[in-house]
């Protein structure tokens, strides 16, 4: 991937990670909830503790953007904040770990990402 289409990534989920913090301004919560449980989605990476392919798994639903939006869309809908918020956390987490270069993990190994290998195993590329 070339460096210009990485910055343009990069931008774009920088764009959504402040759309997360704008959308969450709209809901009725304490402004210190959301960096509070920002990093919750991190605990997906506990199914790697059983093996790569089920920690990608994991991993990759709750990180996935369509997911943080479809739960932020439907607690809208239904008038439950909770879900709501729980949306916005799920694809600003997201968001904001691709904007650091963390991608959707492929099942061989955690460093193997759909932006490039990440940490020790891109050094060794």
């Amino acid at each position: 991937m070339t460096k210009s289409m990485q910055g343009l990534l990069r931008l774009e989920d920088l764009g959504a990670f402040l759309l997360s913090i704008f959308l969450f301004n709209q809901l009725d919560f304490a402004w210190w909830v959301y960096p509070s449980l920002l990093l919750l989605p991190d605990l997906s990476m506990l199914g790697y503790l059983y093996n790569a392919k089920v920690g990608a798994y994991v991993y990759n639903f709750f990180h996935h953007q369509l997911l943080g939006m479809l739960c932020w869309m439907l607690g809208m809908w239904l008038e439950a904040p909770e879900l709501a918020l729980a949306g916005l956390i799920l694809f600003g987490h997201a968001a904001m770990d691709r904007l650091f270069g963390y991608g959707l993990k492929y099942n061989d190994s955690f460093h193997n990402t759909h932006l490039g290998w990440i940490g020790k195993k891109a050094a060794d590329r």
